[in-house]
């Protein structure tokens, strides 16, 4: 595991530097290893940033296209993105203080820059609209799913909020809309062993050591739908749409579970119907008792 090092460069316009480290392998510049992990690139590209100063390792020397290939090294660059599909829908946050900021984050929104989403994303609105430049995320939201995030707002307190994640002292409540189960009494709790699965970005269930828990209620139904309330008590990525699609009652427009639909444009009419509702700790700090709850409903 590689520890964490500061990123070289500044953030611009809330967005961040991309790094990638260096693996061994039989490259002899810089350029000729970022050229092979991304051809979708264009050289030409690559000579712009490190004409501009834009590429540097973790010591802050600038990289150019002669620059040496040093494995275990870590270059630091800003990512561009030809086009990007804008989110038509708004953040808010719920609270702020030194320490930490707790958002409601709206569907279709990625917590973070990942794949074609780099500015529209929680995380860089929320820098631009004046959130310090330190904050992060302290979990994840699915970017289909709305609801709570908890964000830290200050790298000397930062890991005591984490840890409250890794030792299960938050407590998390999610609502969804789900088929009406004919035939599952409830309350009731699934238990599975969840692993990657393929392609790359969907899990599964496979037999084996229990690694995730889902307790499972229901708030209401008008004998179509249901209204169920679930409290995860692991945190294992897509846990609940997994669990609920294993009972035969998969969450209202997932596309990926329990079949993956082929991939298409963002159907904003049709958001996956699952919200985190609340999120509750106590503060590691103070001691005080915390209950955030999001606006949004389903």
């Amino acid at each position: 595991m590689r520890a964490n090092i500061n990123a070289p460069l500044p953030l611009v316009e809330g967005i961040g530097p991309s790094c990638q480290w260096l693996p061994a392998g039989p490259w002899k510049t810089v350029v000729e290893f970022l050229r092979e992990r991304y051809p979708q690139v264009d050289p030409l590209i690559w000579k712009v940033r490190m004409s501009k100063g834009e590429v540097l390792d973790e010591t802050g020397r600038v990289v150019t296209s002669e620059t040496t290939y040093r494995v275990g090294a870590c270059i630091f660059y800003y990512r561009e993105l030809d086009h990007e599909t804008t989110i038509p829908f708004a953040a808010q946050i719920l609270y702020q203080d030194e320490h930490f900021l707790v958002a409601d984050k709206p569907h279709f929104l990625p917590v973070v820059p990942a794949g074609k989403f780099l500015r529209e994303t929680l995380l860089v609105r929320l820098r631009k609209a004046g959130a310090p430049d330190e904050l992060v995320p302290v979990h994840r939201l699915d970017r289909e799913t709305a609801g709570v995030v908890l964000f830290s707002t200050n790298p000397k307190t930062r890991g005591l909020y984490t840890s409250l994640f890794r030792s299960q002292k938050v407590t998390k409540v999610y609502e969804a809309f789900t088929p009406t189960a004919k035939e599952l009494s409830f309350p009731l709790t699934r238990r599975s062993r969840i692993i990657q699965g393929n392609p790359f970005f969907r899990m599964k269930e496979v037999p084996g050591e229990i690694n995730a828990t889902t307790d499972v209620s229901i708030l209401s139904n008008d004998g179509t739908i249901s209204r169920c309330q679930l409290v995860p008590l692991t945190g294992k990525k897509h846990q609940l749409r997994i669990h609920l699609a294993a009972l035969g009652i998969p969450i209202i427009n997932d596309r990926f579970y329990p079949v993956l639909t082929p991939d298409a444009d963002d159907d904003f009419s049709r958001p996956l119907k699952l919200l985190a509702k609340s999120i509750s700790f106590q503060d590691p700090l103070t001691n005080r008792k915390h209950y955030f709850e999001s606006g949004r409903t389903l």
